[in-house]
């Protein structure tokens, strides 16, 4: 993509697919029970599956001293027990081990030495003939360590010792001369914010089935393992595990067809896939594992905690002149990840001095990774509760604030937006929300419930990824798109199908969406809100190339050539079936997209404005979100049911990490010890009152040819801090170490 798209098939969208309610196309295998996910494949010609379970690390950082497997070695259906001293020759140990490592690809080695980098982390796997053995028996495992005497724990601690990032985006900019502008400020705001560790809490668990193969095609010697995995970007995870496994990329099969849910936690090839495919080579037969949940909590990856210090400074009318925010997090030493807490900070409000400074600390905690919206999710809980402030000192609307601030360039950079519509986002949302309606902090009340309205600015980042897919046009004049695209839950299956139903015009019934496998043209995967965009971009490139080749087989320009209901035809003489055109069985066509420097040369984003109203009950303390409201720009809506469930799915991630979510580390041990969903508490039904999304479908054209902007993580964007906002406004408590649980504001209740 090298310029703006100009107007072309999905504009047109002749057969009004695009935008369209259109069901989900799997639903009715998921609600039957039919749609299998990792655990519950049963490939043809598979037998004697065995089954692991891994045993944890007792200790947070330090090294094993012995482990006694006897025991579990002599228990009823074991077949074997992995530890360190027995894995497959040649793992972890490839060259390109590093790099996979260095990109956030991989979880630490698992049973690669004696070192013990955190609570939780697998010191073996036992393998039996059936799940309950292999349990009953690495209860047996003695595990003898000795834990190092100064390991890292405590973000707060190691806060002022904490290095800039050596990997990533930079961390850190400046623009202007912020401290002399500060200081000259009539308004003046200078607070420290906090957010804990929080985990994705995905539903389905990480789960593998691994079977290994004798050989290939090209080289009879030669090893090839086949992973049916939960993964959300396959082609990431063939690459890492040929890398842990010392393999050719090529002898490494990924199917994650179905995904039961991500957020993040897997992006990284987990313990499952690796142990299970380090015990399928070991036994020689195909092998099962599913982390239990306590394990997925400390054996995975979490969104790490983070300190934030926000520094705004205005004139007398709230105009910005000085703009600050200082990050720390952490992460396992040598990792690169760090959670991007100022990223929305560079792009969201107009300001002559902007500086930038985000830390890294070492922490021997599970790894630091992607949760959705890594960065602007707790990055707008601390700046959006600063505007708040801001608003209040000036005895200023926040939305007028706001609106007071908007950029016509990207504050850091200078850059075109490529579209920016949040004006319309703050203003809609205003009106239908009944903004106007708001009182003074602690002026509502109904009763016993003081109640109190929030509002907060939503942006993320709009991201592309080179994708490619191919379609094949069949003599019954049926479609199969195939594409390594994955479907965690977002819509991905449905929003294909109706893209080339749309492109070739077919009925949606006569499309098939296959994905999730490394041997299908590789893709996007999902993850960064890009998979939407970047996918449909291949599958939309595909279509196009094939509609060329119907058009020659027809003897049609491929400019005039109009499809509709399965046919093809020049717009004025008669049409003909796409069927009729088929020759040899079957007509394939490749596409692909990618986006060089011209993304570059604008500041892509997605937008969007939310208004939350909240009750507090005045002697309990108990904090109810009534009502709340989120108003995007998202480019095209490519189904508008599919978006409003991540939007709003969005929405009740941001009301958690607002009110309940906090994954506690006991810093003596380095163990998150809420490793469950009883005590990490994530928001459920009966906890989120009314909420709706509107989306204001505007698209935009330097985005990519659909003319969208990713939908899965702008929810959760200044989602907390519109609900934070209100609880301010409802009693007055001005918290700003998340999660607001009722001991931070009972003080407030009068």
């Amino acid at each position: 993509m090298t310029a703006p798209v100009g107007r072309n098939a999905i504009d047109i969208n002749a057969g009004g697919l695009i935008g369209k309610k259109l069901p989900r196309v799997e639903g009715p295998l998921k609600v039957s029970g039919r749609a299998p996910y990792a655990y519950e494949v049963h490939p043809d010609g598979v037998e004697g599956v065995l089954y692991g379970y891994p045993v944890p690390a007792p200790i947070g950082l330090g090294s094993i001293g012995s482990i006694d497997t006897d025991a579990a070695t002599a228990s009823p259906g074991v077949i074997a027990v992995l530890t360190h001293d027995n894995m497959p020759q040649g793992y972890a140990s490839g060259p390109a081990l590093a790099a996979a490592l260095k990109e956030n690809r991989l979880v630490n080695p698992i049973l690669a030495s004696h070192v013990i980098d955190h609570y939780g982390q697998p010191v073996a796997c036992v393998v039996a003939e059936t799940f309950e053995q292999a349990v009953a028996a690495a209860a047996l495992v003695k595990v003898e360590c000795s834990a190092d005497a100064s390991p890292h724990f405590d973000l707060r601690t190691e806060q002022y010792d904490a290095p800039k990032p050596a990997g990533g985006p930079p961390p850190d900019s400046r623009k202007g001369d912020f401290d002399r502008a500060f200081g000259s400020c009539a308004l003046r705001i200078d607070e420290s914010y906090s957010t804990p560790a929080q985990s994705q809490a995905m539903m389905e668990p990480p789960a593998t089935l691994a079977i290994w193969h004798d050989a290939n095609s090209r080289d009879a010697k030669a090893p090839r393992l086949t992973l049916h995995t939960s993964h959300q970007i396959v082609d990431w995870a063939q690459e890492a595990v040929a890398a842990l496994f010392g393999l050719d990329r090529e002898a490494v099969e990924i199917l994650s067809p179905y995904v039961g849910g991500g957020f993040g936690a897997k992006l990284q090839v987990l313990p499952d896939a690796i142990l299970a495919a380090a015990c399928a080579k070991v036994t020689g037969r195909p092998v099962k594992i599913a982390l239990p949940r306590p394990q997925i909590f400390n054996a995975t990856s979490h969104r790490s905690a983070t300190i934030q210090w926000v520094q705004l400074g205005a004139d007398r009318h709230g105009v910005l002149k000085a703009v600050a925010h200082r990050c720390w997090s952490g992460n396992l030493p040598d990792r690169t990840f760090y959670e991007q807490a100022a990223a929305q900070t560079r792009h969201l409000y107009a300001t002559p001095n902007l500086l930038i400074e985000q830390r890294n600390a070492a922490l021997n905690l599970t790894l630091a990774a992607s949760m959705r919206a890594p960065g602007e999710a707790v990055g707008l809980l601390a700046l959006e509760s600063a505007m708040d402030q801001l608003a209040e000192l000036g005895q200023i609307d926040p939305i007028e604030l706001r609106l007071r601030n908007e950029p016509k360039t990207d504050p850091e950079t200078g850059k075109p937006f490529s579209e920016r519509r949040l004006v319309e986002c703050l203003k809609l949302g205003a009106d239908k929300f009944g903004w106007s309606k708001r009182t003074a902090p602690g002026q509502r009340s109904e009763g016993a419930w003081m109640i109190g309205m929030g509002m907060a600015c939503a942006i993320r980042t709009n991201l592309n990824r080179p994708s490619g897919a191919k379609v094949t046009l069949s003599g019954d004049g049926r479609l199969l798109v195939q594409t390594s695209m994955t479907d965690i839950g977002t819509g991905t299956y449905t929003i294909l199908t109706q893209i080339a139903a749309e492109m070739l015009g077919l009925d949606p019934s006569m499309v098939t969406v296959a994905l999730g496998d490394t041997d299908f043209p590789a893709s996007s995967g999902s993850g960064g809100s890009w998979g939407a965009g970047s996918s449909g971009s291949a599958v939309y490139d595909a279509c196009m190339n094939l509609r060329a080749r119907l058009a020659h087989e027809a003897r049609i320009p491929a400019d005039r050539a109009v499809f509709a209901r399965g046919r093809i035809g020049d717009g004025r003489r008669r049409s003909q079936p796409l069927r009729a055109l088929v020759r040899r069985g079957a007509l394939v066509a490749t596409g692909s997209i990618s986006f060089g420097s011209f993304s570059e040369q604008y500041y892509e984003a997605a937008y969007g404005a939310h208004f939350a109203e909240v009750g507090i009950d005045r002697d309990s303390g108990e904090i109810r979100l009534r009502r709340m409201l989120g108003v995007f720009d998202i480019g095209r809506v490519l189904n508008h049911a599919t978006a409003r469930s991540q939007l709003i799915g969005g929405m009740t991630l941001g009301v958690g990490a607002a009110l309940s979510e906090n994954l506690v580390a006991d810093t003596r041990s380095g163990a998150f010890i809420n490793h469950d969903f009883a005590e990490y508490l994530i928001p459920v039904q009966a906890d989120i009152g009314e909420i709706d999304a509107i989306m204001l479908d505007a698209v935009d054209d330097k985005t990519n040819p659909l003319k969208s902007k990713g939908a899965g993580e702008i929810g959760v964007c200044g989602a907390g801090a519109a609900v934070a906002n209100a609880i301010h406004n409802a009693c007055g408590a001005r918290v700003r170490d998340y999660p607001i649980t009722l001991d931070k504001i009972m003080d407030h209740l009068g």
